[in-house]
């Protein structure tokens, strides 16, 4: 069931929010300093094109107060676009009843890309291990 909802998911907004998210990782990794949001974007994209099998995990405690700083400058930089891209891509897919399950995915994006940093996307049954 999940490769079928992979399959639609890709075709009705996963490729086009994977892109963005990748775009997005080329123009950060442009300059140094923003080099680890641009990696964290690559990840996201990743994920954003085959969501279903896979879940996110926070690691936020563990990595104390830097994923905070970075989380602060990914959302003024970058976060509330994205956000903005998954609720839009969200309402339009809640409109069929073949779209729901996609735009529970998408809102299941929106944590991860509002806070990229101090979180780690793991296959589904590994997450509850971790």
């Amino acid at each position: 069931m999940k490769t079928l909802l992979n399959i639609i998911w890709f075709v009705f907004g996963g490729l086009w929010l994977a892109l963005s998210y990748w775009a997005l990782g080329l123009l950060m990794c442009l300059t140094v300093v923003l080099i680890p949001w641009g990696i964290a974007s690559f990840r996201i994209g990743s994920f954003a094109l085959w969501p279903f099998g896979r879940t996110i995990v926070n690691r936020r405690p563990v990595m104390g107060p830097f994923s905070v700083i970075g989380n602060v400058i990914w959302i003024l930089v970058a976060g509330v676009p994205i956000v903005i891209a998954h609720v839009t891509t969200a309402a339009a897919q809640a409109v069929t009843i073949v779209g729901i399950p996609l735009a529970l995915a998408n809102i299941k994006l929106i944590p991860v890309s509002l806070m990229p940093i101090g979180t780690v996307i793991v296959p589904a049954r590994a997450g509850a291990w971790l």
